[in-house]
C-alpha cells in the first residue's frame, strides 16, 4: 500500500472517529435536556400536587369563629374583635377586609399564601399566622399590633415587618438565611425576636438597640457580628449552631445576662475569657460541646468568668467558688514570677571596673 492510500485510510478513520463523537455529543446533549424537560415536568407536578384546592374565608365560617363583642375605637358602636380560624384549611382571606374593627386574629394552620388583606385590619393587636404557605410576613405598618407570629412557613426574609407597637416577633422554622430591613427606629418597642429553626450563617443584620431576648438556636451559625448594636439584649440563645469561638461579643452588651452556647463547636475553655466584657453575665450553657468533656470543665469555665453564678443547669457552689479563687490567684503570682525572671539583667561588662 502506498503512503498516499496510508494517509486516505487514516482520514477515513478520524473522520469516522468525528462523527461517531458528535453523535456521541449528540445524544448526551438529547439526554441532559431530557433529564431537564423531565425534572422541570416533575416541578410542575408535584406544585400541581402541593396547590391546594381553592377554600377561601366565608361568611358562615366568620359567623362560626367571632367572639369577644367590644365597643367600636369610636365608642359609638359594638363589633366583634376576635377571630379564630385555625385549622380550617383555608386559602384565601379576603373577606377580611370587611371586618375592620378585628383586634386578636388567629389564621394558623391554614394554606394561606396571601395574607395582604390583614392591612386593613387597622386596629389588630395580635396576629397567629403560624403554620401556612407564607413566604413573606410583609405586611403595610400596622399602628397597634404588639404580637405577630409566623412560625413553620416558608418565609425567606424579613422584609416589611416594621410596625411601630411590635413587641415581639416569632419568624421560627422558616427559610430565612440572612436578616435585613428590620428598622431600629421604628421598631423601638421590639423586645423579643425569635428566629429558631432558619438557614443563618450570621448574627449580621440584627441591629435592635432595644431588643432584650434573641432566639438564634437551631441555624446554620458559625460566626457572631453586630453585637455591639445588641446593646440592650439580656437573653442570647444560640444553641445548636456552627460556632467554635466565642469572638464577636462586644463591651456594648453590658446588659447581656445569659448566654446558650449549648450544641456548639467550642473546644477550648479559654475562649471563655472572651466573655469576660460582658459584666452582668450570670448564666452560661456550654454543654454538648466538645469543651464539656475536658477534665475540670466547670471549674475552668468559672476561673475564666468568678462572676457567673450558673453553668449549664447547675448552680456553682461555695467550694467552686473558692477553689476557683484561689487557682485564679495561684496563676496570677505565676505570671508574675515569670515575668520579673524575664527582666534584663545588666551584663558583667556593664558592671565592671573601671
Amino acid at each position: 500500500m502506498s503512503d498516499l492510500e496510508g494517509e486516505e485510510t487514516f482520514d477515513e478513520e478520524d473522520v469516522g472517529a468525528e462523527e461517531a463523537g458528535e453523535e456521541d455529543q449528540l445524544e448526551e446533549e438529547e439526554k441532559e435536556l431530557g433529564d431537564e424537560e423531565q425534572a422541570e415536568d416533575e416541578q410542575v407536578e408535584e406544585e400541581e400536587e402541593e396547590k391546594p384546592p381553592a377554600n377561601p374565608l366565608t361568611e358562615e365560617i366568620m359567623a362560626e369563629s367571632l367572639s369577644l363583642l367590644c365597643k367600636t375605637g369610636d365608642g359609638l358602636s359594638h363589633a366583634y374583635v376576635r377571630l379564630d380560624t385555625h385549622d380550617r384549611e383555608i386559602t384565601d382571606i379576603g373577606i377580611l377586609k370587611g371586618f375592620i374593627h378585628l383586634r386578636y386574629v388567629d389564621v394558623s394552620k391554614n394554606n394561606l399564601k396571601d395574607i395582604s388583606p390583614l392591612c386593613a385590619l387597622t386596629h389588630m393587636l395580635t396576629l397567629k399566622a403560624d403554620e401556612n404557605m407564607l413566604t413573606s410576613a410583609k405586611l403595610e405598618e400596622m399602628p397597634f399590633l404588639q404580637v405577630a407570629s409566623f412560625s413553620h412557613n416558608r418565609i425567606n426574609n424579613t422584609e416589611g415587618i416594621n410596625h411601630p407597637n411590635l413587641e415581639v416577633l416569632n419568624l421560627n422554622n422558616n427559610n430565612i438565611s440572612h436578616v435585613s430591613g428590620l428598622d431600629a427606629s421604628k421598631l423601638t418597642r421590639l423586645h423579643t425576636l425569635e428566629l429558631r429553626g432558619n438557614r443563618l450563617e450570621s448574627t449580621d443584620g440584627i441591629y435592635l438597640p432595644n431588643l432584650k431576648n434573641l432566639f438564634l438556636g437551631a441555624n446554620m451559625i458559625h460566626r457572631l457580628e453586630g453585637m455591639s448594636r445588641l446593646s440592650g439584649l439580656t437573653t442570647l440563645h444560640l444553641r445548636d449552631n456552627q460556632i467554635d469561638n466565642l469572638e464577636g461579643f462586644a463591651e456594648e452588651q453590658g446588659m447581656l445576662q445569659y448566654v446558650n452556647l449549648r450544641g456548639n463547636n467550642v473546644s477550648n475553655t479559654k475562649e471563655c475569657n472572651k466573655l469576660k466584657l460582658l459584666p452582668k453575665l450570670r448564666a452560661l450553657a456550654l454543654g454538648e460541646n466538645p469543651i464539656a468533656e475536658e477534665d475540670d470543665y466547670r471549674l475552668e469555665v468559672l476561673i475564666s468568668l468568678r462572676s457567673l453564678e450558673r453553668l449549664d443547669k447547675d448552680e456553682y457552689t461555695e467550694e467552686e467558688r473558692s477553689e476557683a479563687e484561689e487557682i485564679h490567684e495561684q496563676r496570677r503570682q505565676e505570671e508574675l514570677a515569670t515575668e520579673g525572671n524575664e527582666e534584663v539583667i545588666p551584663s558583667d561588662e556593664e558592671g565592671g571596673d573601671n
